[in-house]
């Protein structure tokens, strides 16, 4: 990943609060020569990343075919999934999108608009608005209206 991903990535994580950590578990995209069978490699790597998730997550799949959710809603959903005491996985796919077990093991998909984000760029964007949303949560600064 680019260095300003990792950047932009680590730090957010460092201004969440201790009891709701940002905790990245990447899974590498497989290769994608001439002629690629793109059903199969979304397959593998939605295998790969379902076997990623702890047992009893919330998983929450980011799928441009998910319903958009406003900073404020998803401070509200962030407060809920608090008070229920799971742990929350977002998963991001790859280039071609995630598979379909991906999108059928998620109990949410969202959508974070109708442009077409490179997936390092959608990374950032979650890392900020988790964070944007804990500080609504909070009455932080952070977020004006």
């Amino acid at each position: 990943m680019s260095g300003w991903v990792t950047d932009a990535w680590d730090d957010y994580a460092r201004r969440m609060p201790r009891e709701l950590p940002l905790e990245l578990i990447e899974v590498p995209l497989k290769k994608r020569g001439r002629n690629p069978d793109i059903d199969r490699l979304r397959r593998e790597e939605g295998q790969a990343l379902l076997s990623a998730v702890t047992p009893g997550y919330r998983i929450i799949a980011l799928d441009g075919r998910g319903r958009t959710w406003s900073t404020e809603e998803l401070a509200s959903r962030l407060e809920s999934w608090m008070g229920e005491g799971r742990h929350v996985g977002f998963m991001i796919g790859g280039p071609d999108g995630l598979d379909a077990g991906c999108l059928a093991q998620a109990e949410d998909r969202w959508s974070l608009g109708p442009l077409t984000l490179p997936h390092p760029l959608v990374r950032v964007v979650l890392a900020e608005q988790l964070y944007r949303a804990w500080t609504i949560t909070r009455n932080h600064p952070y977020h004006r209206a």
